[in-house]
């Protein structure tokens, strides 16, 4: 840079400014007290045209206040005027006079522009704040840039945790300055052993001007060497596993140097790849305060931060709140400070020290979710079924808030019913939508007829059975439907209820005085099945079991004496195939001997895997598939053959 016949050097107040670097944790060398080592733009015929400084806000850190500050941004024509330093002189320096000169300041984020500050002429040194707010997590970029032929020195400083990092960025060495000052951190990790660590300087303008050294872990010193008018010197550095840890890199101007101000650049790579450092940092004197200082909150109704939420700022009068996505603006308010609410999306503002609060609320909905049991015609209300939507799982009647957006419900599965998994429900803010899950009840009827050979007029009983696996309680009539020549002075039909484990039984004593065939009705889902009785001697029983939406079977058995006991004819008849079909045929019991089966014997389709294997009073047939099938067998008992027909049953 252009240089200057010193003069008498005027210092900086202590008290007034510390070191310019943003530390984390690590307690400040001794050599920081020496004053502010200056940033710099420069707005002509310097090798990088912007300054770039990266801050990284965590997922943990969003919404936390960023509190970026900047001291001297202004250009001050009282710094160098005409060939002399100024009291408190800073390093601006413009080399033509009359001329504008112009710096802004630009962060931008994921989502664009946070905020823009341009800043010209002015003739003192300010302490302003560029951002105070919180920021959405993500990688933000403050970028400085100067129009004019001069240097506008500033000083840069972010609130905790927070951090600038930068891997190429200018400073001002000043004449004022005769202590060393600490110009950035660099943290080597144990991932660079091995690899080459680069630290480089521009336009130092050679070793009588400054002197250059780098702190490394465990407090040694290294010098670097400090380059020449226009040129770049490197110092590479092997990394060693004692050299990871927290560099520490420092700049003294010498008494020998010409200059009143000195810009100087430094970079930093690793394997000549751009590495970042920690730079920037100053404390605020407690007799200062921020000029145009803007905090802004951006809150639920509940007064809780909003993650993810930010603001922008429109010139130096407009702040507008930056939401997530769907959520609607309830409110603006200027807490303190000067100025008017536009909206609740807007407030305008005088500068000065002011606080603004935006109130949104997150976009909501109703999700109802319900559940009915279709039994007949009949849409009866379930309560306490389980289902699943959006993560949670409730129960039946359920109103849930959610976003707006689409939510699928899953269902849980209900013994002795199907369901169909309904249409994702649809969820708008404000409004409320119903998904209803449909559960299709199973239930079955059978009729046992007992015996169902027997003589002329003689009396048997029916025994209708309404049974299902579903665990609700469901209304039901149960019916019997006789035909000509059957007759019974009991009641044909019971109301009542039946459930899991709970049947709806109707047993009714009938006088049959020819063959046929009696019904049995379930409504209301006019549910039927039939059972068969025969005029003859000698006796026998038949059943028939119908399931809804499955398979129908009916079992006749008869029982005929022979010379060595009875002849047992069981008739079976499906119409699907069933795995795993068991036939109930228990044994008579009493006599001074057990009843004994003999070997059973089956005829039935060619392509049928009946394989008969008894166990205790039933006969487990392995596969059966449609068609009739005949099973006898021996019958051996001391009982006498009025008290030998036992009642069949069928379950699969």
């Amino acid at each position: 840079m252009p240089t200057f016949t010193p003069v008498r050097s005027v210092r900086l107040r202590p008290a007034l400014l510390t070191l310019g670097l943003l530390t984390l944790g690590a307690a400040p060398a001794a050599a920081q007290t020496g004053g502010i080592l200056p940033l710099v733009s420069v707005g002509e015929k310097w090798p990088q045209a912007q300054e770039s400084y990266v801050i990284r806000v965590s997922a943990a850190d969003a919404g936390r206040p960023l509190g970026l500050e900047v001291y001297s941004p202004t250009f001050n024509l009282a710094d160098y005027v005409d060939g002399r330093r100024g009291d408190g002189y800073f390093g601006d320096e413009l080399y033509k006079k009359n001329e504008p000169f112009e710096s802004t300041f630009t962060l931008t984020g994921p989502a664009g522009t946070v905020v823009e500050r341009r800043y010209g002429l002015n003739r003192e040194h300010t302490w302003e704040s560029l951002f105070a707010g919180g920021l959405a997590a993500g990688t933000y970029t403050l970028k400085v840039s100067s129009r004019g032929d001069g240097k506008n020195s500033f000083a840069l400083r972010v609130a905790a945790p927070f951090a600038l990092e930068t891997s190429d960025f200018s400073v001002n060495a000043r004449s004022t300055d005769a202590s060393p000052l600490l110009a950035a951190r660099v943290n080597v990790t144990a991932d660079w052993v091995g690899k080459t660590l680069g630290l480089l300087n521009y336009d130092v303008d050679g070793a009588p001007e400054a002197e250059l050294w780098a702190v490394q872990p465990g407090g040694a010193r290294v010098n670097l060497t400090a380059s020449e008018n226009g040129r770049t010197a490197t110092d590479p550095f092997r990394i060693t596993p004692e050299l990871v840890g927290e560099w520490q890199l420092f700049i003294r101007v010498l008494p020998t140097t010409r200059q009143y101000s000195n810009a100087i650049r430094y970079s930093f790579r690793l394997e000549d790849k751009p590495i970042t450092a920690r730079v920037g940092g100053f404390t605020l004197p407690d007799t200062v305060k921020i000029a145009n200082q803007l905090l802004v909150d951006v809150v639920d109704p509940q007064g809780r931060p909003i993650p993810g939420a930010s603001y922008a700022l429109v010139g130096d009068a407009v702040v507008r709140p930056q939401l997530p996505p769907g959520y609607v603006p309830v409110s603006g308010t200027l807490l303190q400070g000067t100025g008017n609410v536009v909206s609740p999306t807007e407030v305008r503002y005088q500068p000065g020290f002011n606080k603004i609060r935006f109130v949104a609320r997150p976009p909501e909905g109703q999700l109802a979710v319900d559940a009915v049991a279709l039994y007949g015609d009949q849409r009866i209300p379930l309560t306490g079924v389980p289902f699943e939507v959006a993560g949670r799982t409730l129960t039946t009647p359920a109103t849930v808030p959610l976003a707006p957006g689409d939510y699928p419900v899953a269902p849980t599965g209900i013994p002795g019913s199907t369901f169909t998994r309904p249409l994702p429900g649809r969820v708008a803010d404000g409004g409320t939508n119903r998904v209803t899950i449909e559960y299709r009840v199973r239930t079955e009827v059978t009729l046992v007829t007992a015996p169902d050979i027997l003589n002329a007029c003689d009396v048997t009983q029916l025994t209708a059975t309404a049974r299902t696996e579903f665990p609700y309680r469901l209304p039901a009539r149960l019916k019997l439907n006789l035909p000509t020549g059957w007759t019974s002075d009991y009641p044909l039909e019971v109301p009542g209820e039946f459930s899991q484990g709970q049947p709806l039984r109707l047993k009714v004593p009938v006088r049959v005085c020819r063959s046929d065939t009696a019904e049995a009705v379930l409504d209301p889902i006019d549910l039927r099945t039939t059972g068969q009785a025969r005029v003859r001697n000698p006796g026998g029983a038949n059943v028939t079991r119908n399931v809804e939406g499955g398979a129908r079977a009916s079992l006749q058995k008869s029982v005929e004496a022979t010379a060595q006991g009875y002849l047992v004819t069981l008739i079976l008849n499906v119409d699907s195939t069933l795995e795993n079909l068991r036939l109930f045929d228990a044994l008579p019991a009493g006599g001074a001997q057990p009843a004994v089966r003999g070997p059973i014997q089956v005829q039935g389709p060619s392509l049928a895997n009946v394989n008969p294997r008894v166990e205790g009073d039933s006969i487990l047939l392995g596969r059966v598939i449609p068609g009739t099938y005949t099973l006898t067998y021996t019958l051996f008992t001391d009982q006498p053959a009025d008290r030998i027909v036992t009642a069949p049953d069928l379950s699969w």
